[in-house]
C-alpha cells in the first residue's frame, strides 16, 4: 500500500470515528430524553481543552522538527558519500588509462551494489551488507596500494585517500541513521495524546449541526495527517524505494543503468 493510500485511509478513519461517536452520543441523549445545553459547559473544561490542545500541538511540532532534522542529516550523509566517490573518479584522471578504468570499475560496482541491493535491505532491515564493505575496501586498495609513478600522481594520492575516508565515514553514518528516529515511548505519547485531544472535544457538548460535525471531522483528520507526517519522516531514508538515493543517481546515472 502506497503512502498516499495510508494517509487517505488514516484521515478518513479518524474523521469517520469522530462523526459516528458524535451521532451515536446525540441519539443516546435523545432516547434518554435529556436536553443538553452547550452553554452549560463549565469554563474550566473549555480552558483545560484549550491547554491540552496547545501542549499537544507543541509536542507534535517538536516531533516533526526532530524527524525532519534526522532525515535532512541522513540525506546530507548520502550526498557526502556520493560526492566523495565522484571526486575519486574525477581526481583519478592523473593516472594512466588502465588504472583509471579499473578505479572507475571499482567505484561503479560499489555504487551499483549500494543502490540496487543495499538500499532495500537498509530500508527493510536497518542494516548494510557485508559485500558493500568489501567493494569499498576494493576501491581503497586500488588507490592505497599503488605507488605514485610521478610527481602528479604523488600530489593526487593523498586527496584520493582522503576521499575514500570521507566515503567510508559517510557510509558508517548512513548505517547509524538507517533505523527509525523516534523511540517507542514517544510514539506511545503521541498516539495517547491524539486520543485524549480528540476525545476532549466531546466534553464541549457538540451537537449534530453540519458546522459542528464538519469542524469535528476536520480536526480529527488534521490530527491523523500530522501523525502520518511524523510516521513518514521517522524513516530517514523513506519507507520504500530508492528515492532517497537520488544523489547517487545524479552522479552515477550511467553506472546505475544496470544491476551490479
Amino acid at each position: 500500500m502506497s503512502e498516499w493510500l495510508v494517509l487517505a485511509a488514516a484521515m478518513a478513519a479518524a474523521c469517520a470515528v469522530v462523526l459516528v461517536v458524535v451521532v451515536l452520543r446525540h441519539r443516546r441523549l435523545n432516547r434518554a430524553e435529556e436536553s443538553v445545553d452547550p452553554s452549560e459547559t463549565p469554563d474550566v473544561l473549555e480552558y483545560m481543552t484549550m491547554m491540552v490542545g496547545v501542549v499537544y500541538a507543541i509536542v507534535l511540532g517538536l516531533a516533526i522538527a526532530g524527524v525532519w532534522e534526522a532525515r535532512s542529516a541522513a540525506q546530507d550523509d548520502v550526498r557526502r558519500e556520493a560526492q566523495a566517490l565522484h571526486e575519486i573518479t574525477q581526481r583519478a584522471k592523473v593516472y594512466p588509462p588502465e588504472i583509471q578504468d579499473q578505479l572507475h570499475k571499482n567505484v561503479n560496482a560499489y555504487v551499483s551494489h549500494v543502490v540496487h541491493h543495499e538500499w532495500p535491505r537498509m530500508i527493510d532491515n536497518n542494516e548494510l551488507t557485508g559485500r558493500g564493505d568489501l567493494l569499498l575496501d576494493t576501491v581503497r586498495a586500488g588507490i592505497a596500494e599503488r605507488v605514485p609513478a610521478n610527481e602528479l600522481e604523488a600530489h593526487a594520492y593523498q586527496p584520493l585517500v582522503d576521499q575514500v575516508a570521507v566515503a567510508s565515514d559517510a557510509r558508517n553514518a548512513r548505517e547509524s541513521n538507517a533505523g527509525e528516529t523516534l523511540p517507542g515511548v514517544v510514539w506511545f505519547g503521541l498516539i495517547t495524546g491524539a486520543l485524549v485531544t480528540v476525545g476532549l472535544i466531546f466534553t464541549l457538548q457538540i451537537q449534530r449541526s453540519p458546522r459542528e460535525l464538519l469542524l469535528a471531522g476536520l480536526f480529527s483528520a488534521l490530527i491523523a495527517f500530522l501523525l502520518f507526517l511524523v510516521w513518514d519522516f521517522d524513516a530517514p531514508f523513506g519507507r520504500s524505494g530508492t528515492d532517497s538515493a537520488e544523489a547517487f543517481h545524479q552522479l552515477f546515472g550511467g553506472a546505475l543503468g544496470k544491476q551490479g
